[in-house]
């Protein structure tokens, strides 16, 4: 595991930045899955600048590894994030996004191994440990790419009626993810987070025991690792 620590939240976004960029402009394809969420926020600033100063890097096929559907509309929440947040604004052509959807997530880790394994995921981390959608209680670490019932937990419905913009009628009774079997499959995991809120968690998850309880700890395992933090995440090590 090799670790990082940036003095702030901008610092870090760079240097994450940096490392997409080193497998990108790579003269092959390259296959990324990518994170949702508030942290890669600023990353996809910067990335969405840096592909309109040059042409967009059409050898680059990007994932997402977890889908919460949204009703009956045909993009879901993660998708939709990264639209929004990069894809969009960075001129990604859709025929280089390859969406993990409830639909074909049952062939989603087969696809991969035929092109050849993802070179690198770029993963957040939530304060229970989770990576992905494999919140505690909810996968394995033998799982693959599943299909979650938010019966495993109840408490989970209140987390996606928020996810989907808070109308309880467009809430699926499921979500699919990479499950940890997945995710430790690719070449090359960035896992990245930020801020005093994530202090303790990073600490357990990495530099604690292995455990299904917090289940981002079985990265430890992974032989490629990198651990990027700011200095307020890595403040309890």
């Amino acid at each position: 595991m090799q670790v990082i620590i940036e003095k702030d939240y901008e610092q870090m976004s760079r240097t994450a930045m940096q490392l997409l960029l080193g497998l990108m402009y790579q003269p092959k394809k390259v296959h990324l899955a990518i994170t949702a969420g508030s942290t890669p926020k600023r990353l996809y600033e910067l990335l969405s600048a840096e592909m309109k100063a040059k042409t967009p890097l059409e050898n680059v096929t990007y994932y997402n590894f977890d889908e919460i559907p949204i009703g009956n509309e045909k993009w879901g929440v993660t998708i939709s994030n990264l639209k929004q947040m990069y894809f969009e604004p960075a001129g990604i052509k859709e025929e280089q996004v390859h969406a993990l959807d409830m639909f074909n997530y049952t062939t989603h880790d087969k696809v991969i191994a035929e092109r050849g394994g993802l070179d690198a995921m770029l993963l957040g981390i939530g304060a229970d440990g989770h990576f992905c959608g494999n919140l505690p209680g909810t996968t394995k670490f033998g799982d693959e790419t599943v299909r979650v019932s938010i019966k495993t937990r109840p408490d989970i419905r209140e987390i996606l009626i928020s996810e989907v913009g808070g109308d309880e009628r467009k809430v699926s009774d499921y979500y699919v993810t990479m499950g940890p079997k997945s995710v430790m499959q690719a070449k090359h995991i960035i896992l990245f987070a930020n801020g005093k809120k994530k202090a303790e968690i990073i600490k357990r998850a990495f530099f604690g025991p292995v455990t299904e309880d917090v289940p981002a700890s079985v990265l430890q395992l992974h032989p490629n690792l990198t651990l990027l933090l700011d200095k307020e995440a890595a403040s309890e090590l």
